[in-house]
């Protein structure tokens, strides 16, 4: 009976395959019959085998026979027979597979930097696997799906050179993504060879205008930042105002990337514009400013009733500085009323209420003074007069009840 010992690569023990690597030493085994025994031998693909200083005799003994074969190659690939020379003779055969190492992946078809929008043409290879071996794609740990290789066979031996190309559009996105190729095979025991390209992509800047505030008001100033974004690095940018310089450096300081506008006026709204650019081209973006006015805060309406008169609305406005618009917005409560927001409001709402209550008190006593002295007044010259009697009956009538109104008469002097 006779057996060969299996071994698999950077192991000890029993497998179907030898693998082609220098490290590595397959044996034969040979048993033998201890009665009948003549002799062992081998027979490979030459007739000479044992005559190769690769092949050793490792152990000897009535019951085995026992020799190795160091660095193994290719050409070892074949039947091996081993024979017990009794009567009759008695042999037995076994067929040693050697399997091929695929080389280290190699990525080309890169060349840096790519162009945003370009067709990306990026081919592995692979050289040396016996059986042909397995490549696949990844682009971010996510593998790419359904794409075609090719496989190439040496002739001479026996082992193959595969290839894969990957072809996709790039964009900015793709900037500082690890392409992987990875190499799987048999022989590589569950660890894959892996080559790995990191994408380096140009692309046009790409610009945003952020203000500081979105309602700016006269007296307050304003931050325009420019945030742009490219590959290479956007130079400095450049900020105009409706197609022109900016009008009034002194106010509108520019400061990298930032344009301080200080004390807002109306003379400042326009389309202000910063421009970026790169070795690639050129992006810019718009901020149309507009400066609102300044707040102001509305007393209650109080209405003040008369006896003759329509009513009269009195509403009192209140403006604020230009200095202190900004503090006096930023602390107010936007859902309180108006007139109710501190005790300034509130005194010049007790104010009003005086000046109101004075009012109705005045023309209260007014009316009833004039009630009280209502009637007809003679001088001293008519009563000297022709019609005296007649004058005294109107005195008396404006010291009495005054029943009969149309007999009164009044006297000027």
């Amino acid at each position: 009976m006779c057996g060969l010992e299996k071994i698999s690569m950077g192991e000890t023990g029993f497998a179907e395959n030898i693998y082609y690597n220098e490290t590595h030493i397959s044996q034969l085994y040979y048993l033998t019959n201890e009665l009948t025994e003549k002799f062992a031998g081998l027979e490979g693909e030459g007739a000479d085998a044992l005559r190769d200083n690769r092949i050793e005799l490792v152990r000897a003994s009535w019951h085995e026979l026992s020799i190795s074969v160091s660095d193994v190659s290719l050409s070892d690939e074949g039947q091996y027979t081993c024979s017990l020379f009794t009567m009759p003779v008695k042999t037995s055969k076994a067929y040693l597979t050697v399997l091929g190492v695929p080389e280290k992946p190699q990525i080309s078809g890169f060349s840096s930097p790519v162009m945003e929008g370009d067709l990306m043409q990026l081919t592995c290879k692979t050289s040396g696997s016996k059986p042909a071996a397995d490549i696949r794609w990844f682009k971010n740990d996510k593998e790419i799906k359904d794409v075609k290789y090719l496989k190439e066979e040496d002739a001479n031996r026996k082992t193959f050179t595969v290839s894969s190309t990957l072809d996709f559009r790039v964009d900015r996105s793709d900037d500082g993504v690890a392409v992987i190729c990875r190499v799987d095979h048999e022989s590589l025991n569950a660890t894959p060879q892996v080559a790995m390209q990191v994408l380096e992509i140009h692309y046009t800047p790409s610009v945003k205008i952020i203000p500081s505030t979105p309602f700016p008001q006269e007296g307050q100033s304003l931050t325009l930042t420019c945030e742009s974004k490219g590959k290479p690095l956007p130079e400095p940018v450049l900020w105009t105002k409706d197609g022109a310089e900016l009008p009034d450096p002194d106010r509108m300081v520019v400061s990298g990337r930032e344009l301080n506008i200080l004390f807002l006026n109306k003379t400042d709204n326009g389309t202000y514009r910063c421009e970026a650019t790169n070795t690639i081209g050129q992006s810019s973006a718009e901020y149309v400013l507009i400066v609102h006015d300044v707040p102001t805060t509305l007393l209650p309406t109080t209405i003040i009733p008369s006896l003759t008169t329509a009513p009269v609305t009195t509403t009192v406005a209140i403006t604020t500085s230009p200095s202190t618009s900004a503090s006096s917005s930023s602390r107010r409560d936007p859902n309180s009323l108006a007139g109710q927001n501190g005790p300034d409001h509130a005194l010049i709402g007790g104010i009003v209420a005086v000046v109101v209550f004075v009012t109705l008190c005045s023309i209260f006593l007014l009316g009833r003074y004039l009630a009280r002295h209502k009637g007809t007044y003679l001088t001293n010259e008519a009563k000297g007069a022709e019609d005296a009697p007649d004058a005294d009956t109107a005195i008396i009538n404006a010291e009495g009840s005054q029943v009969n109104a149309e007999e009164k008469k009044e006297y000027f002097i």
